[in-house]
């Protein structure tokens, strides 16, 4: 079973890397294609074999991470374009795997609920500045409403 969806940024440049392929099960460049990473969600419902993608230090386990691929530098910071196409296919995975949007969740937030793990302090996502979002809370809302909105299409038959 899954528990939840978590979003990342990779920390790198708008195009995924072999190290991101590794860590995550989807990634979105700057052109807003989606691309998948080695694992399939699948390997993470049980991490006990090695197998699976290890986006989320202490809690891997029944969770899918998706990433943004940005945050190398100021210069790099996530695009529209970006989080839309991320919402978008959280809304799609939500419905697939019937996780309720309300349970994706950043990597800052993850680390926040769980402090005992590696994951504490993580700071993706905290800033989306074209949308004027700032802080943990605010980032994780916005990206919370935003899937909501696409899987309330999804369920009304629209899956553009």
């Amino acid at each position: 079973m899954y528990k939840n969806i978590v979003f990342h940024w990779t920390g790198g440049n708008y195009t995924p890397c072999s190290v991101d392929i590794n860590a995550y099960h989807f990634l979105v460049d700057k052109e807003g294609n989606v691309s998948a990473g080695k694992y399939i969600p699948e390997d993470n419902l049980n991490c006990s074999d090695g197998k699976y993608a290890r986006h989320c230090g202490g809690g891997n386990t029944g969770r899918i991470g998706i990433a943004i691929c940005c945050m190398k530098d100021k210069n790099t910071p996530p695009i529209q374009k970006q989080v839309e196409a991320m919402c978008k296919q959280a809304a799609r995975l939500c419905y697939l795997y019937n996780i309720n949007p309300n349970q994706c969740i950043t990597h800052a937030e993850f680390g926040m609920i769980y402090p005992n793990t590696s994951s504490k302090g993580k700071q993706d996502i905290n800033t989306l500045p074209y949308a004027n979002k700032f802080g943990v809370k605010a980032c994780g809302d916005y990206l919370r409403n935003k899937t909501q909105v696409y899987y309330d299409r999804i369920k009304r038959g629209y899956y553009g």
